[in-house]
């Protein structure tokens, strides 16, 4: 599913228009990238949680060559699905 295909879900499942979904999505994900940029975690209960994680540097090997390279330590963005979710996906 792509964002137009998400949009178009939301609208039908809401009952309301693509521009108001497509705002309200815009919206969601907004709010969730200013937080993760503030080192916020966001939960939805049911759902999952985002949050950021610190990897750290590391010796990797470029594929071509198979030279070792350095890897610089920095911070990603990382998804946790919830019980309610896994519970529906396993079905």
């Amino acid at each position: 599913m792509n964002k137009s295909e998400l949009i178009d879900a939301i609208a039908s499942d809401a009952k309301i228009t693509k521009a108001d979904a497509g705002r309200a999505l815009e919206g969601f994900i907004n709010a969730t990238t200013k937080a993760l940029k503030k080192g916020d975690r966001v939960a939805l209960v049911g759902f999952g949680s985002f949050s950021v994680a610190k990897r750290a540097a590391r010796v990797g090997r470029n594929p071509q060559s198979g030279k070792a390279i350095n890897i610089k330590a920095k911070k990603v963005a990382k998804f946790k699905a919830g019980a309610e979710l896994k519970k529906t996906v396993n079905k």
